[in-house]
Order: C-alpha cells, then sequence, then structure tokens
C-alpha cells in the first residue's frame, strides 16, 4: 500500500506540474497573441488616417500643370487614357503638382482653362479608383530650386506673400471641396526652403488653420524645411491632434548618382563614372574630376565618396521615420528617382533597394516621375511624343508579377 500511494503521489504531481507548465504555455502564448494585436493596431494607426485616404504607390504627374517646358500640348500631355493606363499598371494613386504662374494670371486671377484641366484629371481619378494630391509645387514668392539657379525667395520676408499663399489655398479648397475627403489630399507646399525652419512651421500652422476652416477632414500634406529632406525633420512642427496628416520626404540621395548629367544641378560638371551599389564616385575618379573649388559642388562632393546601398538609404530616411513615430503619422515618400544616364543595372539595383525600404518602414511612395526625364514612360521631346513604357522599371517598383500593358491603352 505505500508503494502504492507513493506512486499515486507521485503521478499526481506530475500531472500537476504539467498542467502548470501547460497554463505558462497558455499565458505565454496569450501574451504574445495580444503583443502581435497591440503590434498591429500600432502600425493601423500609423499607416491610417481618420478620412480613409489610403495611399501606397503612386507617380507623379510632373510637367504639366507645374513647371511646364513646353514638351507637348497640356490637352495631350495627360488624357483619361493616360490615368487608365496608370490604373491599370497597379498605382493607387497620382500626385499632381500645380504652379502658381499656371493656374493663376499675374494679377491673381485664376485661369479657369488651368483649373479646368486640374478637375477632369480627377474626374478621371474618380472614375478609375485612383486616390491623387494636389500639390502646391511653385507659387511666385517662393520656388525650391531658386537658390541654384539664380533666383530669389520672398515668401519668408514678405507678409503680403504670405497673405496671398494663404489665399491661394482659400482659392483651390473653394473649388475641390465638392471631392471626398477619402479620394482627394492637398499638399500644402513643395519643398520648402527657409533659413529659419520656424519660418515653414509658422506658415504651415496658418496654412492649416485656413484649410480647416472650410475642409476640416481633408487631408493635408506636410514635408519638412529644406526640401523636405530626412534630415530636416526633428525641427518640423504640426498641428498636435490633428490625424488627417500625412508626412512628406523626399530624397534622391545620393545626389551624384541619381542626378548625374542633370544640367539644372551643380553637378553638371562632373564627368567622370558614377556606380551604384558603393561609393557613388571611384577614387579615382574623384581625384580627377572632383571640382572641389566650387563652393556648391563641394558641399555635395562629401556624399560621393560614402557607400550607398540598401542600409544606407535606411539610414538616410530614419530621421523622418523617427519623426513620423513620435507623431503617430503616415509616412510617404512623395518625390524619389533616378536618371537613366547611369548604368542600366545600377539605376535598377537603386530602385529596388529604395522600394525596400519604404516597405519595410511602412511608407507610402509616389516616384518621380511620369512623364519626364526620370519618368517611367518615355518621351520624345523633339518629336513630342509619348514613347513605350519602361517595363523593367515598371516591375521594379510595383512587382506586381504582371506584363506591363501596352500604352495607350486598347479600348
Amino acid at each position: 500500500m505505500g508503494r502504492e500511494r507513493r506512486d499515486r503521489a507521485l503521478i499526481a504531481s506530475v500531472r500537476y506540474h504539467l498542467a502548470m507548465i501547460a497554463k505558462g504555455v497558455f499565458v505565454a502564448l496569450a501574451c504574445c497573441a495580444a503583443l502581435l494585436a497591440a503590434l498591429r493596431v500600432s502600425a493601423a494607426e500609423f499607416t491610417s488616417n481618420p478620412s480613409g485616404f489610403e495611399i501606397r504607390r503612386g507617380v507623379n504627374l510632373s510637367h504639366w500643370l507645374s513647371q511646364c517646358f513646353g514638351w507637348s500640348p497640356r490637352n495631350t500631355f495627360i488624357t483619361e487614357k493616360d490615368i487608365r493606363f496608370i490604373k491599370s499598371l497597379g498605382y493607387d494613386h497620382v500626385r499632381i503638382p500645380i504652379d502658381e504662374k499656371e493656374l493663376w494670371t499675374e494679377d491673381g486671377k485664376p485661369s479657369e482653362a488651368a483649373f479646368a484641366y486640374l478637375t477632369r484629371c480627377l474626374d478621371w481619378c474618380a472614375k478609375y479608383k485612383l486616390r491623387a494630391i494636389v500639390d502646391l509645387h511653385t507659387i511666385r514668392a517662393h520656388h525650391f530650386n531658386a537658390p541654384f539657379e539664380g533666383g530669389k525667395i520672398t515668401l519668408w520676408t514678405d507678409v503680403k506673400a504670405q497673405d496671398n499663399f494663404i489665399r491661394l489655398w482659400h482659392e483651390i479648397s473653394e473649388r475641390l471641396a465638392k471631392y471626398p475627403a477619402s479620394a482627394v489630399a492637398y499638399e500644402v507646399m513643395n519643398e520648402p526652403v527657409a533659413d529659419d525652419p520656424e519660418d515653414w512651421n509658422r506658415l504651415v500652422s496658418r496654412a492649416v488653420t485656413a484649410i480647416r476652416s472650410k475642409e476640416p477632414a481633408r487631408v493635408l500634406i506636410i514635408g519638412a524645411n529644406m526640401w523636405q529632406t530626412p534630415e530636416n525633420f526633428p525641427s518640423l512642427k504640426v498641428p498636435e491632434g490633428d490625424r488627417n496628416i500625412i508626412l512628406s520626404v523626399h530624397s534622391y540621395a545620393p545626389l551624384i548618382f541619381t542626378h548625374y548629367k542633370a544640367n539644372w544641378t551643380p553637378l553638371k560638371t562632373y564627368a567622370g563614372a558614377v556606380h551604384y551599389p558603393g561609393p557613388p564616385i571611384s577614387e579615382a575618379d574623384f581625384e580627377a574630376y572632383a571640382d572641389r573649388k566650387d563652393p556648391l559642388v563641394a558641399g555635395r562632393m562629401p556624399d560621393a565618396r560614402v557607400p550607398y546601398g540598401r542600409q544606407k538609404l535606411q539610414e538616410v530616411f530614419a530621421p523622418a521615420i523617427r519623426r513620423a513615430r513620435e507623431l503617430g503619422l503616415q509616412l510617404y515618400c512623395g518625390e524619389f528617382g533616378c536618371l537613366p544616364t547611369v548604368a542600366r543595372k545600377d539605376r535598377l539595383k537603386y530602385y529596388t533597394d529604395i522600394v525596400s525600404v519604404f516597405e519595410k518602414n511602412g511608407m507610402a511612395f509616389a516616384n518621380w516621375d511620369y512623364k519626364g526625364d526620370f519618368g517611367i514612360m518615355g518621351f520624345d521631346r523633339e518629336k513630342m511624343q509619348t514613347l513605350a513604357p519602361d517595363a523593367g522599371l515598371i516591375e521594379t517598383l510595383l512587382h506586381t508579377g504582371k506584363p506591363t500593358p501596352p500604352y495607350p491603352p486598347q479600348d
């Protein structure tokens, strides 16, 4: 009997400990499930807004209502077929840059013809279920590239220019308020360039107040001072508690590679080769071709010797990613791209790496651009003709695994 009691006691003890282990495993699993659920909620908050303006992959409709160089008549450069084609590729939104000088006359009167192009485009987007961002790209008192083109920015010192900026947004809002907040968003201004970041923060506050007085639910897209570059995001301030805001970052790093031979940059004089991944310029080419006497060139040359790849691009975007997470807002890369002047394989590798950074960090994006120097569509400036889509670039950006449809799309 003594032995039987010991055996029963031993069996009971084993059962008890197994039950405790099972309970512990269950508690641990429950904790893990709760943690994962919390992370999912956190991610949803980071990538959404109350108005339901959800974006992931987009493209810029450049050089149409902004920075117009006369490449093609406006009525043929972007048409309903283009919007349908963009949707067929797998994009979910377009960013539409607009300029004050294209939509308003010198004396401040709106151009009805130009606004008609904008609203028709928004109607096409609605028809094909593409969301749209209306981006106030340049105004007469502010051009993002003025420091490098001999221009002058008066926006930060001229009160009348600031009042005019607010007036432009009142007029845009009056015309576009009819579009659902889930379908159309406004980008307050493209690539502000102020010596003092507080000048931009104050103007952002005024602009948001003005727009919110008419459209409290409209999603507003706001970037940091100094070309919306990631390193300037710690100084960006946005209205507290406004969940209908998306933060927008731009990056063309490394510029010597992405803008190789671009005649509108200080680096246009560089005659050596460029590479990606790795240091954009080899040691030999740096010594032979880098013009370090020009201060505008010298200021960008140190970046040319830094090894670039996926990890470096992650580091480039890190300040903007941190700021977006601090504020609990979605982060959007509204511009990035690389000219086709570099080696094809290097260019596609750059796009592969930067898109992987966006995906890793839950960032939406819009590549620059649709038709243009960086475009997913070839464009012959001399003949003013749209050429074939760049299927390899499109697949690298969107990785749908589907053949690129023909352009123009078949009716």
